[in-house]
């Protein structure tokens, strides 16, 4: 459980409440299933409404802002399934913060 208090962070990850978003990891075939709730995010079951895939290291650099998730996509590194409406929006909910308000629940 990330426990996310109220603020930018929160509001950008509302439409993942009651959804369920898996970040599939290429090097392990598999990776964390996550949704929103009353708290923040947990680890999720059942079948993902939305599915993004990439390399570890791709993950990492997207986390960092050191890609562009628009430029990985249009190269075929970073794949989206799904409800592709749900991953694009809160692609550009997460694009519109700081690094830092997202890092802050994780410390």
């Amino acid at each position: 459980m990330i426990p996310l208090p109220p603020g930018a962070l929160r509001d950008a990850l509302a439409p993942l409440r009651g959804k369920v978003l898996r970040l599939e990891i290429l090097e392990l075939g598999t990776g964390p299933q996550l949704t929103l709730d009353a708290i923040g995010l947990r680890p999720a079951f059942g079948p993902p409404d939305v599915t993004v895939r990439a390399s570890l290291r791709d993950f990492v650099a997207i986390a960092l802002r050191r890609e562009d998730p628009d430029a990985l996509f249009f190269q075929r590194r970073l794949v989206m399934e799904g409800d592709t409406e749900l991953g694009h929006g809160l692609k550009n909910a997460l694009d519109g913060l700081s690094l830092r308000s997202l890092l802050r629940p994780l410390r």
